[in-house]
């Protein structure tokens, strides 16, 4: 056949172009010790006895008398380069021409052979990703936005470490100062109490709730405070730019009632669903039956759990909305469920993932602290055991706590941006916009096409 050239199959008859019907010479004779051909199987042209493989060599043209054999063949099984023709690889037609080269499988340059593009040793892969600052401009893998948190840390140590240690100092010595100024101990000892009156359990609960209410409320507003700032820093690390406590200050200052403003929004949100699933079980328990009541609301509760938490995942990116986009409470809320939507298990993955080393880490360096506390407690262990604290006890636990915010702050705020810039760069290109800001040129052309989105 002749309708594929340079595919000619070694040791076949190549066809000479006869019409059918037309006489071809006669073939040779064979000789006495060559089995006969084949002529009506197909493939009857190839030989029955095949050089293995990987020693194909190109043929040798008929020697005369006095004449220089070839040179071997460069290589096992290739044979020379043909030359360059209009095709750009070999001889007219590209791909080395009829034949690839030489008859008998010619090299062709490519297939292992350095100068093709794409193929063998011409091809580089893919060209390397822009990483102007702590991740690169791509869409991130779990380990990489965690590294990214991490590495927040070690290179701008100096600021997280200032914003991280101020916010968790002023915050530790005004619930240090509530606990040991204001904490009745009376109400304490009333709820250890067994023979205490309902009265005056009802008055511990209510003193013992309101303190944790206000030890809350001071720990949430540190806890903001240092996700505002630690967003800017995390932000700008993006980028490769180092930025100065003032100047997150500065740029987060104009947010912070809004993301506070968002926090208690979501607790409340919280709050309102948990009562509301609880709520059932709690009027039958009143009405009729207390264990039915009791069992229903238990339920309630866990089904308010879910929902609450379903939410919680899908809000859990309103706060570097607010504070990168600087939007509002409602449209930073509608951007967090729609950079969500289709992601939520691998939020809430990593989300989790990021709660859980922060915490372990955090809890290694806190509990040492505490059973030191306890030991120089004034009551000892079984005083701290039953409730009977004193100042050494919230000096040094609290030291322990400080160390463990300096710990928990930057992962969580790191780990939240990360997955919010990598959840816009997956939907919305947003690499294109940070390499723009980094300064590289020429990035949109090559990474544009090469950037997988979901």
């Amino acid at each position: 056949m002749n309708d594929t050239p340079g595919w000619a199959s070694p040791g076949s008859a190549p066809s000479d172009g006869h019409e059918p019907g037309a006489s071809r010479p006669a073939e040779p004779p064979q000789a006495a010790d060559q089995p006969a051909q084949d002529t009506q199987r197909p493939g009857a042209q190839w030989s029955e006895v095949q050089p293995p493989a990987g020693q194909w060599s190109a043929p040798a043209a008929p020697q005369g008398p006095g004449q220089t054999p070839p040179p071997p063949p460069q290589g096992p099984g290739w044979g020379t380069p043909p030359p360059a023709g209009p095709g750009g690889h070999g001889t007219p037609g590209g791909y080395g021409g009829p034949g690839h080269g030489t008859p008998g499988y010619g090299a062709a340059p490519g297939y292992g052979a350095p100068g093709y593009g794409g193929w063998g040793a011409g091809w580089g892969g893919p060209p390397p990703v822009a990483k102007p600052g702590v991740i690169p401009l791509r869409p991130l893998g779990v380990g990489e936005i965690l590294d990214g948190a991490v590495s927040t840390m070690r290179t701008y140590w100096r600021t997280v470490l200032g914003i991280s240690l101020t916010v968790a100092v002023v915050t530790q010595v005004l619930v240090v100062l509530l606990q040991g100024l204001a904490l009745d101990t009376a109400s304490a000892d009333a709820l250890s109490d067994p023979s205490a009156t309902f009265g005056e359990v009802t008055r511990a609960m209510g003193d013992s709730l309101l303190n944790s209410a206000v030890v809350f409320l001071i720990s949430m507003i540190g806890t903001v405070t240092a996700t505002a700032l630690l967003t800017t820093v995390t932000s700008r690390a993006v980028l490769g730019r180092p930025v100065t406590v003032a100047e997150a200050w500065r740029d987060a200052r104009s947010q912070l009632p809004r993301l506070f403003g968002l926090i208690v929004l979501l607790i409340l949100i919280s709050a309102v669903l948990v009562g509301v699933g609880i709520l059932p079980g709690i009027l039958v328990a009143v009405t009729a039956s207390t264990d039915a009541g009791a069992a229903l609301a238990v339920l309630g509760g866990l089904a308010a759990s879910v929902v609450v938490l379903w939410l919680m995942i899908r809000f859990s990116l309103a706060s570097p909305a607010l504070m990168l986009e600087k939007q509002g409470i409602r449209k930073s809320m509608s951007r967090s469920v729609k950079l969500v939507r289709g992601s939520w298990w691998r939020v809430f993955g990593i989300q989790l993932l990021a709660a859980i080393i922060a915490n372990i880490v955090a809890a290694i360096v806190v509990l040492p602290f505490t059973f030191i506390a306890a030991a120089f407690n004034g009551g000892g262990i079984s005083g701290f055991v039953n409730g009977d604290v004193g100042w050494t006890f919230l000096i040094i636990s609290g030291i322990g706590s400080v160390i463990g915010s300096m710990i928990t702050f930057p992962i969580s705020a790191g780990v939240t941006v990360l997955l919010y810039i990598d959840q816009r760069i997956r939907r919305e290109a947003l690499d294109l916009e940070l390499a723009r800001a980094a300064g590289l040129q020429g990035y949109g052309a090559d990474a544009a096409g090469s950037t997988p989105r979901s």
